[in-house]
């Protein structure tokens, strides 16, 4: 299989400052077909991204496009505290700047975690571009499983090893970052976000990823997105996993992605208690 050509960056312009965005391209016998829009985690960006991106405009044969949101990677830094609705907000400001900036004039959304939720706004905010939408470790509401993985999540970056590790990605934006994070998260200002009034606004065709042993949510949010989304959805709950597919079982996630882009894998029924829901491979990767 021929690999995807050197990636290009870009600088667009959003209201709260320069983000830097990153396009791969794939093989260049492939047809030309709506691209990949990635949308990271609470701490992530494009390098954590590590070489998923590359592998994934291989399978699919689409251009993959990552960004670091403001704040965050190498983007301008930020001060201001995330306002309680920044899920919502980021398919009006950051994605929408990128899509403009990049003249996307249709795309695929793909987010993680929290990148989840914003990929859902994203293909309500656009009905007519987005042609598909994919959710791995979403969060779909505030739930206390949440908020225990945080808190033991904060309690480990005190050790200032692992605050170097994400120091390394972040820069002097870490403090911020993990702000960002484990203070919004936490805050009782952001206690009702949910997921639930946007869902039915989403009409194209959704994958719905989300590790069996996801420290940051239960089955409850890919449940709840399957079951409230306004068009076709497909659930799979992969076995012992946890918060980071991509990661630790990288070529099912690729499979899934690349067999629901092509049209190829069967549509379940909507899971209903416990039904329905797709459960495929072993567990991590090694």
């Amino acid at each position: 299989m021929s690999a995807a050509s050197t990636p290009e960056d870009f600088r667009i312009a959003t209201r709260h400052g320069h983000v830097l965005a990153r396009r791969w391209q794939p093989p260049p016998a492939r047809a030309p077909a709506a691209p990949i829009v990635l949308l990271h985690d609470s701490l992530g960006c494009i390098a954590l991204w590590r070489d998923f991106p590359a592998l994934l405009a291989q399978s699919t044969g689409r251009a993959v496009i990552a960004y670091d949101r403001p704040g965050f990677g190498q983007s301008e830094p930020r001060s201001d505290r995330l306002p309680a609705d920044f899920v919502a907000r980021e398919a009006v400001e950051a994605f929408a700047a990128v899509r403009e900036q990049l003249g996307l004039e249709d795309f695929i959304v793909f987010g993680h975690s929290v990148g989840g939720g914003m990929a859902v706004h994203c293909a309500a905010r656009y009905p007519k571009a987005c042609r598909a939408l994919i959710t791995e470790s979403a969060q779909a509401f505030v739930e206390e499983r949440t908020r225990e993985g945080i808190r033991q999540a904060q309690a480990a970056f005190a050790d200032p090893g692992e605050r170097a590790r994400l120091q390394r990605h972040h820069g002097d934006r870490t403090d911020w970052v993990l702000d960002a994070w484990i203070g919004t998260w936490l805050s009782p200002r952001f206690a009702d976000f949910s997921l639930r009034d946007v869902l039915p606004q989403v009409r194209c065709p959704a994958l719905v990823l989300h590790g069996s042993e996801d420290e940051y949510g239960s089955e409850a949010h890919p449940r709840l997105i399957a079951g409230h989304l306004g068009g076709p959805a497909q659930v799979h709950i992969l076995p012992g996993t946890g918060h980071v597919p991509h990661r630790e079982c990288p070529q099912q996630v690729l499979g899934l992605v690349t067999d629901f882009l092509a049209g190829q894998a069967p549509t379940p029924a909507l899971p209903q208690r416990g039904e329905g829901v797709t459960r495929i491979g072993s567990a991590r990767a090694d």
